[in-house]
């Protein structure tokens, strides 16, 4: 036999190893996957999520919600799918999964958390890397997803209100309602600039009347005072203008105006 003939007959060897190694590995995924018990499948799927393989921990954690269906740990699979689709950033799939368990399982041991869950999921929409580099933050976004966590919150803290969650869930809370009221000002300033006075006022308006204890309600009463300036109607300005000054003696607004407080969205530092 020739040194070529050799070595071609040791490189046909060596791919039919390969291949056979590479049947072999893909059929044992599988035999894992269908030769364990529903215990088994869970324990593997909780070493794989502290290990961070969170894919193969949901392909495992499927696999026990359909061995194990109608039982606790079928219930607690199902909740650590949604989480995982959280943790990796696929937000409409844990959505999904969050909000099918709370319909199929309204009286689980863990509706509770089954809330939070769904809370954080939409209290934590990604801004997405052009929302971070410039510093934009809740209120300046769509506030669906704000309400959405809120109502999440809100139910949790109602049903469960000495629920282990129910602490965070409130300061959460707070939070979202600062926000909005925050997007109806950051919405008044927006018409106000552009001169668009009576929809200026009423967005204002608006978070006056809804969040008063707000932070954000010192500003809104400051776009009132100049929406009804440029409206020329006094009596409303002279109104909003003491309230703001009985409220807020020291406010920078009245001196600085709407830039007080304000950094352009394209400002890094």
């Amino acid at each position: 036999m020739t040194l070529s003939q050799s070595l071609r007959t040791a490189f046909a060897a060596l791919l039919a190893l390969a291949l056979a190694t590479l049947v072999a590995g893909c059929g044992t995924t599988k035999d894992d996957l269908a030769g364990k018990t529903a215990e088994k499948l869970y324990a593997d799927a909780k070493e794989d999520m502290d290990a961070g393989s969170y894919e193969r921990a949901i392909k495992a954690l499927e696999r026990v919600e359909g061995l194990a269906a109608g039982t606790l740990l079928a219930q607690q699979a199902q909740l650590d799918v949604a989480y995982l689709y959280w943790r990796t950033a696929e937000k409409a799939q844990a959505l999904s999964t969050i909000e099918r368990f709370i319909k199929l399982n309204p009286s689980s041991p863990a509706l509770d958390y089954a809330l939070y869950l769904r809370g954080v999921i939409n209290f934590n929409d990604d801004l997405g890397l052009l929302g971070n580099l410039a510093g934009q933050d809740l209120s300046e976004r769509d506030q669906r997803a704000a309400r959405d966590a809120y109502q999440a919150f809100r139910q949790l803290v109602d049903q469960f209100p000495t629920s282990k969650y129910s602490d965070d869930a409130r300061l959460r809370m707070d939070y979202i309602v600062n926000s909005l009221a925050a997007y109806e000002v950051h919405v008044a300033r927006y018409y106000l600039r552009r001169g668009a006075y009576v929809a200026a006022a009423n967005r204002a308006q608006q978070a006056v009347t809804d969040f008063q204890q707000s932070p954000a309600a010192e500003e809104a009463l400051y776009i009132l005072v100049q929406s009804y300036d440029k409206l020329e109607l006094t009596s409303l300005r002279d109104d909003a203008d003491r309230v703001l000054r009985q409220n807020f003696p020291n406010s920078r607004y009245l001196a600085e105006g709407l830039a007080a407080g304000q950094k352009p969205w394209w400002k890094l530092w």
